[in-house]
């Protein structure tokens, strides 16, 4: 009776789903680089269009999920994505490519919504977040220990985003499915706390911006300035998630005891950090060593930054909303990244990057340090949470 309470794993799995082509992102920019007649700066204009289209698909269902069901949008959304990126990997057309990569970021979308949704509703969403990141992170991780090795062309990782949309399908019948209530029957309550969630989501636009940009580059600093080869870079990639995986663990482990502003406000100033080093490596150690410290960081704050926003609103809309943003500035990253390495090159590029991110940790820290006060409204939403929970629970005893 408390499993879909204490370890929603369908929920895990399609947040895994929705999350794995931003993780994927500079093995994709790579492949389509070298793989197709695209230029690299062309190549970051794609996964940007990946992105922006799985942006699109949270700012238009963030208030629509319970209306339309999770489990049939979580349906349609793997689907898309199985059909998008699985067209995309087979064909060879540039317009095909970049057809089924805007079909299938719109697809992941759609599962990023509905999971947010609910795993905004969960007891604990900080703790189901990052059992998501561990999942994505692990199977990022060994996607880019496998794909150098599958020979060359764009296919590869978009294909093993498809594939992973497809092994989650099936788990799709296990999302749970609340009973309909009078107050899921009237229009949307207004969004509660808009001026901070506002700013939240205005700070990680940025802030994912800041991240991608130098993500999406990541893999021509290795190659192209330190000289590295597609195998290594592939390796250090692999190493660096692990070790994300590491630091989500301790981020679960932690929970909420060292609140949200500290994790959230010093662990982006570290990223500020991480992101200058490895946009001046010359060098294995010196690359490896800033991605490693990164991707550690990264996913903790992000966890932190996730149950943050679901803390604003316990039906998932900041969730959402805050997680669109997010992918708007992720859209944006791994082109602006290009044409400002392009430009100034990749040290120079770090260096504004790291500063970006100082100034945006102000703002952050201080929305999270306002959502610790005990000034947040727990009355009506939880109400309605319970009685779909109490609902479900009947009917599957039944």
């Amino acid at each position: 009776m408390f499993a879909p309470r204490t370890t929603p794993w369908p929920l895990i799995a399609l947040f895994t789903a929705g999350y794995l082509a931003p993780y994927l992102l500079p093995t994709v920019v790579g492949r389509l680089d070298s793989g197709l007649p695209l230029s690299p700066t062309q190549a970051g204009a794609v996964g940007s269009a990946l992105l922006l289209s799985s942006a699109s698909a949270g700012f238009l269902l963030a208030s629509r999920v319970d209306r339309f069901g999770a489990r049939r949008l979580a349906r349609i959304g793997l689907t898309l994505a199985l059909l998008g990126y699985g067209g995309a990997a087979l064909a060879h057309a540039v317009p095909a490519v970049v057809l089924g990569v805007l079909i299938g970021g719109f697809g992941s979308g759609t599962a990023t919504a509905v999971a947010a949704t609910r795993i905004a509703s969960q007891h604990d969403p900080h703790r189901t977040t990052t059992a998501g990141l561990l999942g994505v992170s692990a199977l990022a991780g060994a996607v880019y220990l496998t794909v150098p090795h599958l020979g060359p062309g764009h296919g590869q990782p978009l294909a093993a985003i498809a594939l992973t949309a497809l092994a989650v399908w099936p788990l799709t019948g296990r999302i749970r499915v609340d009973a309909p209530t009078v107050e899921s029957r009237r229009p949307a309550a207004r969004l509660p706390h808009r001026r901070p969630g506002l700013v939240l989501a205005a700070c990680m636009l940025c802030w994912s911006l800041a991240q991608n940009s130098l993500w999406g580059v990541s893999g021509r600093i290795g190659l192209t300035q330190a000289q590295l080869t597609e195998a290594t870079v592939g390796a250090v990639f692999a190493i660096a998630l692990g070790a994300g995986l590491l630091g989500v663990t301790g981020a679960g482990a932690l929970g909420p005891r060292l609140g949200l502003a500290m994790p959230i406000g010093a662990g982006t100033v570290l990223i500020a950090g991480c992101i200058a080093l490895s946009a001046s490596a010359t060098d294995l150690p010196t690359f490896a060593t800033g991605e490693i410290a990164w991707n550690t960081i990264y996913p903790i704050v992000l966890s932190y930054v996730i149950g943050l926003a679901a803390s604003l609103d316990p039906r998932g809309r900041w969730a959402v909303l805050v997680g669109s943003a997010a992918s708007m500035g992720t859209a944006a990253g791994p082109l602006a990244g290009s044409v400002v390495s392009a430009q100034a090159g990749f040290p120079v590029m770090g260096a504004v990057l790291a500063v970006g991110l100082l100034v945006v940790s102000v703002p952050m820290t201080a929305v999270a340090l306002g959502a610790g006060r005990p000034t947040l409204p727990v009355v009506e939403i939880p109400v309605d949470v319970r009685a779909g929970e109490d609902a479900y629970e009947a009917a599957t005893a039944a």
